[in-house]
């Protein structure tokens, strides 16, 4: 295992200000290169970590489940969209639907998801360390550097290869 991932969670409460404060800058210098270095560091993450022997997400956050999501899910579940959107989701402040409890309700005891050929797009994403999106929202990365390891490690990698 990483050095960076010893004790990650710990070190990632700690240094939630200066993350935030650092996705801040990143995001000023967007097209100066950083972009490039996502999708070494996201294979270089993901070498040291399983998501199926943590599934934290799954477990506390939910994914956006967007109309084409509902459609397809609740169309592989045999189930009609309305009664879909009624067991299994609800909205959010921000007005999109999500699913009503933590954990998901797809994810299984083995981490797994019964879902997972047909996933929401947000899921399917997740945890964005390889794309423009790691810069795009900020605060939803940093956030998420206390759920993600993965998303922890990233960070901590372009702090060392940044000049900030």
């Amino acid at each position: 295992m990483s050095k960076i991932l010893e004790d990650w969670e710990q070190k990632a409460k700690d240094k939630q200000k200066a993350n935030k404060q650092f996705l801040q800058k990143l995001q000023t210098r967007r097209g100066k290169g950083v972009e490039k270095l996502l999708p070494e560091l996201h294979d270089e993450a993901f070498s040291h970590i399983d998501c199926m022997d943590c599934a934290r997400c799954c477990k506390s956050i939910s994914p956006r489940f967007k109309a084409p999501d509902i459609k397809r899910i609740s169309k592989y579940l045999g189930m009609k969209e309305g009664a879909f959107i009624d067991t299994y989701l609800r909205i959010d402040k921000d007005e999109d639907y999500v699913v009503k409890s933590s954990p998901c309700p797809f994810l299984g005891g083995d981490n797994g998801c019964s879902i997972y050929d047909v996933r929401p797009g947000d899921c399917a994403n997740y945890p964005y360390t390889d794309s423009y999106d790691f810069f795009k929202r900020p605060n939803i990365t940093y956030e998420n550097s206390t759920v993600c390891p993965a998303v922890f490690y990233v960070l901590e990698k372009l702090k060392d290869k940044m000049d900030l």
